[in-house]
């Protein structure tokens, strides 16, 4: 039984202690005979073999989770073109998703689960057998598929794995998690803490479930979570100037948002494939990342507004784009600064025809006049406000990400103090509620840069629950925008 495991290690079993997958990246595959696949910059992947018995969804799925763990590839990037591609619809393009997403996104759980049933610990599978033992009991723990059709249809994934060797060992464990009801499983496994048993019942990493707490207390917790587990809807914006929301809406099928004046939700489909999203007249955006644009331009002045604006991370684009489109109804124009080539492109194409000039330059240190009368900083950051839109992202992030990440946060705060005029003001915004990357950057300028918080609270009204400090907080489960965290600031006097 060589094929679908791996050598033994002294490692303990990943799963048991904590939701969340062994750190280790286990070794690409190598097919016989072949080449080492899936590296990036490699050659291209052969069109998958056809299996009997084995269905085209499931098949994509197991395809998809092997490009994520091996390309470190996106899930929600590389899915919808592979459905288009392979002619997937309707029903079994749902199906496909819903397991795919799905098992990306509870993989900690799953992994707990998995190794409770196996006689060998994680790291001694194979790990494209191991990729279907997921999808496997995915279907058996959260999803209706009959017990019988999801044992078969993994051990014939294992199969077409080439770990022919491993069949038995697979239907052994399926059969032994079909055996105990989802419910029991998660009372069985579940650690002990409050934290920790909340974020085992949500699939989330622990530390996760941690920083969230540290801004929410403990009532909210839960409700959070869950919410970062829940598919998330399509949010466009209309470009001011071009089309309104309400026109938007009309010819969308879509509603209006509830707090930004630009933003249609939309219920289903692809907004690719809209007449004004192809057109240019509107793009798809976050309406939390649209209220911070939206901000940066509502925010009051002390003395004229010179029509100076700065967006000092602009990469990818979509908040520069709006502030472009309001700079051009206000006759203002908008440096946008991107440390990356390629994402400088991005802002190009996004903004071509706006009031916008594209620098490739560090924001720290961009090489621009001051006196501008706004700045943006969309700082880097961990991205924990959009877990829900990229499933396997809990799972590859870690703690130490955020300790890297504060001091280049701060240090473009302090660049964005230096480049607006006095009166001026500056926001800095993260897509991530965590206090290490949200109030420790605004209160460190504030209390070394002599940086002045001004309440901010009216700038996203009628939104409310937003957090007690001067800044604005926003989560899923309270406001169905992604969990943006904003601050606004003035220069203190004499700096």
């Amino acid at each position: 039984m060589s094929g679908g495991f791996r050598s033994r290690s002294k490692g303990a079993e990943p799963g048991k202690q904590e939701a969340t997958p062994s750190k280790a990246r286990p070794q690409r595959s190598r097919p016989k005979g072949g080449k080492p696949t899936g590296k990036k910059g490699g050659p291209e992947k052969p069109a998958p073999r056809k299996f009997p018995g084995l269905d085209a969804p499931r098949q994509l799925a197991h395809e998809v989770l092997t490009r994520v763990r091996e390309d470190e590839a996106y899930a929600n990037l590389i899915l919808p073109r592979l459905l288009k591609e392979r002619k997937i619809v309707d029903r079994d393009a749902a199906f496909t998703t819903e397991i795919t997403y799905g098992t990306l996104r509870t993989m900690g759980v799953l992994d707990a689960v998995i190794a409770e049933s196996s006689t060998r610990s994680l790291d001694q599978i194979a790990p494209e057998v191991l990729d279907a033992l997921r999808l496997g009991a995915y279907q058996l723990l959260y999803t209706r598929v009959e017990p019988h059709a999801a044992v078969d249809t993994t051990v014939r994934l294992v199969e077409a794995t080439g770990n022919e060797h491993a069949k038995g060992f697979a239907n052994a464990i399926m059969r032994t998690i079909s055996r105990t009801p989802p419910e029991k499983w998660i009372e069985i496994l579940t650690p002990p803490g409050e934290i920790a048993a909340a974020a085992f019942r949500n699939a989330h990493p622990t530390w996760i479930a941690e920083s969230f707490s540290r801004v929410l207390g403990l009532g909210d917790l839960e409700d959070a979570l869950s919410a970062d587990s829940e598919r998330p809807g399509v949010h466009l914006v209309a470009r001011p100037g071009e089309i309104s929301a309400e026109e938007l809406a009309l010819i969308t099928g879509g509603e209006e948002g509830e707090y930004s004046p630009y933003a249609v939700h939309l219920g289903s489909g692809d907004p690719g494939d809209l007449e004004p999203v192809r057109e240019g007249l509107a793009a798809v955006q976050d309406e939390g990342s649209q209220l911070v644009a939206r901000a940066v331009v509502e925010a009051s002045l002390e003395g004229e507004d010179t029509g100076r604006w700065l967006d000092l991370c602009a990469g990818p684009g979509g908040k520069a784009a709006l502030m472009g489109a309001l700079a051009r109804i206000d006759a203002a124009h908008v440096d946008a600064v991107e440390v990356s080539p390629h994402r400088a492109k991005l802002v190009e194409k996004i903004t071509r025809g706006l009031p916008v000039t594209v620098h490739v330059a560090d924001g720290r240190d961009p090489g621009l006049e001051p006196g501008y009368d706004r700045v943006l900083v969309d700082a880097p950051c961990s991205g924990l406000g959009a877990l829900r839109r990229r499933p396997e992202a809990r799972w590859r992030k870690s703690e130490s990400d955020i300790a890297g990440l504060s001091p280049l946060q701060y240090d473009l705060l302090a660049s964005a103090l230096k480049l607006v005029r006095p009166g001026g003001v500056v926001v800095y915004s993260t897509c991530s509620p965590d206090l290490r990357e949200t109030r420790a950057i605004v209160d460190k300028a504030v209390k070394e840069l002599g940086a002045v918080e001004v309440d901010a609270h009216d700038l996203v009204a009628p939104m409310s629950d937003v957090g007690n400090e001067k800044s604005v907080q926003m989560w899923p489960h309270r406001h169905g925008t992604d969990a943006m965290f904003f601050a606004v600031l003035r220069r203190g006097e004499g700096n």
